[in-house]
């Protein structure tokens, strides 16, 4: 006999602000049972919010915290998003190349071969995936989750993140003028993804909140211009709507909630975090490797503005060896 369920949803992105690199943005969805679920406590077993017990568990936070500039921090990382996305393949293996991560979006948010030939150092992406961790390891982990869901009537639906390169960035910014409205071009279409591919259940989704915005409701008519767009409440620390629609002689329903520090309340949204995370990360590894190629040396950069800068001077000799634009190296804003 079949439990009542219901869907949560979160989507959250990293490298907004930096000078160099990708913005990536990561959605993750659950079906769990009805009633309030903390996904933390029921998957404890297995999942932690804290990076010290990454020895047993995954480590499931705010990415911020999950990552750190080191072997542990990257083995974390990985693990925790190669687990969980083993969970979307039968037999228990997910992504195992870039391109396969690339290829999780919807169509239209995946990389273009175009995109990427545009940012050469994207052929620098390792060859396989894991590249922190040991795939032994990461099999043990994915099977205690798989258990550990099973156990907890918990499925993991979907998920992954969508990847901007630089010039992607400058070219959106340059039709939108605003920082913000790019990104919301992003989540606004894996919003639409969620609607479409769960919104007959009973669907709630988690956005961590854009910049200071507290109105979203004009976004999400333009969004979705047949579904009928109530406002919950528009405030400082959150904002809530619900989306619904007639379709096919079905209602299609979606609650949809923008919060501050969201990823703090929302198991989703970490995860969400961490998958966006992941996917700047193997950018700016293959940024510094392409470059590091070309100039022996070179120290790497995270690519944030003030060492950034420093990279830019330092890397002068390799980027007058691989002439590329500035416009697709250094973001305008």
């Amino acid at each position: 006999m079949s439990h009542p369920s219901r869907v949560v949803a979160g989507i959250d992105e990293a490298g907004l602000g930096p000078l160099l690199g990708p913005m990536t943005v990561g959605w993750s969805a659950f079906r769990v049972p009805r009633g309030e679920v903390n996904l933390w406590d029921v998957l404890s077993e297995v999942v932690t919010d804290s990076p010290r017990q990454d020895s047993k568990n995954l480590v499931v936070a705010d990415s911020k915290r999950v990552f750190s500039r080191n072997p542990r921090g990257a083995r974390r990382l990985e693990l925790t998003v190669l687990a969980f996305l083993d969970q979307l393949d039968a037999e228990g293996c997910g992504p195992r190349t870039p391109s396969e991560l690339l290829q999780l979006p919807p169509a239209d948010l995946q990389l273009s071969a175009g995109a990427l030939a545009r940012h050469p150092w994207y052929s620098k992406l390792p060859e396989s995936l894991p590249h922190a961790v040991d795939e032994g390891v990461l099999s043990i982990r994915s099977g205690k989750l798989e258990r550990e869901m099973s156990r907890s009537g918990v499925s993991f639906l979907d998920g992954g993140c969508c990847v901007l390169p630089a010039g992607e960035l400058n070219d959106s910014w340059q039709a939108t003028g605003n920082k913000s409205l790019s990104q919301w071009q992003v989540s606004g279409r894996l919003l639409e993804h969620l609607w479409e591919s769960f919104g007959e259940g009973s669907l709630s989704v988690f956005v961590d909140r854009m910049g200071g915005r507290s109105h979203y409701g004009r976004w999400l008519s333009n969004q979705f211009p047949a579904a009928r767009v109530q406002v919950r409440q528009e405030c400082s620390p959150m904002s809530e709507y619900v989306l619904t629609q007639e379709v096919g002689g079905s209602e299609r329903r979606m609650r949809v909630v923008f919060a501050e520090r969201c990823e703090e309340r929302s198991f989703s949204v970490a995860l969400a975090s961490c998958f966006a995370k992941y996917g700047r990360e193997l950018g700016m590894n293959a940024f510094n490797s392409y470059f590091g190629g070309l100039q022996p040396g070179l120290k790497p950069t995270a690519g944030y503005t003030t060492d950034g800068r420093r990279w830019l001077k330092d890397a002068e000799p390799a980027l007058s060896l691989a002439g590329v634009p500035q416009g697709v190296l250094i973001r305008n804003r």
